[in-house]
């Protein structure tokens, strides 16, 4: 399940760092939670749509790798995200 175009530009102008900025790990990690909670909704109303619970978690595996890599370059970065998102309270 993708996002609406309104939402993703939404999500996108929301954790850029710089105009047109859509690939820094902020916006990545940004677009990529907002994918993970439209698939928990829709998986809690069709509770055995099993190839959409496997897309969450490869999607939710992908966001802790991009997580761990910003975790371990900008530790700051990562601490705002996590706060702004959040994720791991």
């Amino acid at each position: 399940m993708s996002l609406a175009k309104e939402k993703k530009q939404q999500v996108i102008s929301e954790f850029t760092r710089k105009p047109q900025d859509t690939g820094s790990a902020e916006v990545q990690v940004a677009l990529m939670t907002a994918r993970i909670q439209s698939l928990v909704e829709h998986l809690k109303i069709h509770k055995k749509d099993v190839h959409s619970k496997k897309g969450l978690l490869t999607l939710i595996s992908s966001r802790k790798k991009m997580l761990k890599y910003l975790k371990n370059n900008d530790y700051d970065r990562y601490r705002e995200l996590i706060k702004k998102l959040g994720i791991r309270k």
